[in-house]
């Protein structure tokens, strides 16, 4: 009798509602959307790596995207040109986005972890205030920043481009963020009830903790380095110290009057996207493995 009783106090609400019909879109929808922002995205790159293999001939006269014979011609003029000036300009790129890049992730990493992981006067005012920089675009700076290094007398030196970029408020943002979330603060404090110091702490628990975020903001930090025109072109006068964004616009600028520097032009900005490619080819493994875990805890 009980099972009866139970069915007659069911009331209208807990009763189940009608599926309605909802329009269903398309499967292959989303595989268009995607396919058509990757050709967008890759398209001028194909158009470069094709367009460094013609010869100044062909440059001007054949079709855009059919390929040309001078690829290895085009190489071996651009090596050449001024005495191997432009891998002087590569290996400055090298320095100044591989040094600043490491140098902030380590300041972002240091400060992110301690606006995590310690409570002081002032921490979410100053917070806020990294935040603010986040807003400030870099052109603002340019020129402060130059008349300070020219008090300092580094105007025109290897530190005038790799001083600015140590301090990242994105990066610092980040760090700050994912060190919330991946580092426990029950590790930190059996780490400090065994005795490690704050900055064993850091170094040997929290960081390691931190990889797949730290990973992030150094390649973003390189990659924005890399890509720095404007604070080299303030800061630097003498060409040896240029990287290969200004140096592939003095290559731009002469070959306005010399068409035959069209061809070295578009071969050194398809070199120049090489080791962007092997480097995020090289870390995605990071990311990865940092999407992978997030889908096993969810």
């Amino acid at each position: 009798m009980s099972a009866p009783a139970q069915e007659h106090d069911l009331g209208p609400s807990t009763r189940p509602l009608p599926r309605r019909n909802l329009p269903t879109r398309p499967p292959w929808l989303p595989t268009i959307i995607l396919l058509l922002g990757a050709l967008y995205c890759l398209t001028p790159v194909a158009w470069v790596v094709i367009a460094a293999s013609k010869s100044p001939r062909e440059l001007f006269t054949s079709f855009s995207f059919a390929p040309g014979t001078g690829m290895l011609r085009n190489f071996g003029d651009l090596s050449a040109y001024a005495g191997g000036q432009f891998w002087q300009w590569a290996t400055n790129s090298l320095l100044y986005a591989g040094v600043g890049a490491v140098a902030s992730t380590l300041v972002s990493a240091m400060a992110g972890y301690a606006l995590a992981k310690f409570r002081f006067r002032g921490r979410e005012i100053l917070f806020s205030a990294i935040l603010a920089g986040v807003l400030v675009p870099g052109i603002v700076l340019a020129v402060p920043q130059y008349l300070l290094m020219a008090r300092l007398g580094l105007a025109g030196t290897y530190w005038s481009v790799l001083l600015p970029v140590i301090i990242n408020p994105f990066g610092i943002f980040l760090c700050r963020v994912y060190a919330a979330s991946a580092v426990p603060d029950s590790t930190l404090e059996a780490a400090r009830l065994d005795g490690a110091g704050e900055a064993r702490t850091f170094a040997f628990i929290a960081m390691p903790m931190m990889t797949h975020g730290l990973v992030t903001v150094f390649l973003l930090q390189f990659v924005g380095i890399w890509n720095n025109f404007l604070l080299p072109f303030v800061m630097l006068s003498d060409q040896d110290k240029y990287p290969l964004t200004l140096g592939l616009y003095t290559f731009l600028s002469k070959g306005a009057g010399d068409t035959d520097l069209y061809p070295l032009v578009i071969m050194g900005s398809a070199v120049s996207i090489l080791p962007l490619i092997a480097l995020v080819l090289s870390l995605q493994r990071f990311w990865r493995a940092d999407l992978l875990a997030g889908g096993l805890k969810g």
